[in-house]
């Protein structure tokens, strides 16, 4: 493990920016279908801090917690330990684990509610040389997950896997809103969105420029 991570980031790992971009967009909707848009939420894992500040430019007060990676795109808000946030994302991160139910507990303690991405196993599971996201030519991922032990995680922490389609997956408070989760995940409940979404907060990129500046934008 020493060695594989070497780098933080894998160098086969070339679609990261396109993924930040797309997961953006499905927490924006999950979050103006089923939370208080102003609220703090919090990106586990988050790298460079590139998922952080798109979220911020559209107005959504994200935190980056990440102790393993230097933050570029982000700094001055990371996380703050023991602060309660109302939505954790989580971008490729599962399948880096050790000890997923260690650090998947860390993970609770700063939300409840959990909305993440891996790819999950075949049943039965591909061989090793059949599937890509065995990722061996960079020997960072070690746990891999099928929706059966998706649902028993969330069973384990009194929580609900409200959504999942193989690759993206919400894990949360069992008395969320249905309808909302469904507006947000589901393209036939879309318009949903037009009745029961919150409005959009204003970018925080003008407040952030003073945060980490001092001064105000002209």
């Amino acid at each position: 493990m020493d060695e594989a991570y070497v780098a933080p980031i894998g160098k086969s790992d070339v679609g990261l920016l396109r993924r930040n971009l797309q997961m953006a967009a499905h927490t924006r909707r999950l979050l103006l279908s089923c939370f208080e848009p102003k609220g703090k939420f919090v990106d586990y894992g988050g790298g460079y801090g590139v998922f952080v500040r798109l979220m911020r430019d559209e107005g959504f007060d994200f935190h980056r917690y990440d102790p393993l990676c230097n933050n570029l795109f982000a700094e001055g808000f990371d996380a703050t330990a023991g602060t309660s946030y109302a939505l954790l994302t989580a971008w490729e991160v599962l399948e880096h684990l050790k000890n997923p139910l260690a650090e998947i507990e860390r993970m609770l303690s700063f939300s409840r509610n959990w909305l993440f991405s891996t790819l999950l196993l075949a049943n039965p599971p591909k061989p090793l040389n059949d599937w890509w996201y065995y990722s061996l030519e960079g020997g960072q991922h070690i746990s891999f997950y099928t929706v059966e032990s998706l649902r028993i995680i969330a069973r384990r922490f009194d929580l609900k896997l409200h959504y999942s389609n193989g690759a993206i997956h919400f894990i949360g408070d069992p008395n969320l809103n249905p309808i909302g989760i469904k507006a947000a995940f589901d393209r036939r409940f879309r318009w949903l969105q037009r009745i029961i979404s919150k409005p959009a907060p204003p970018s925080l990129v003008h407040s952030d420029y003073y945060v980490v500046t001092g001064r105000h934008l002209q």
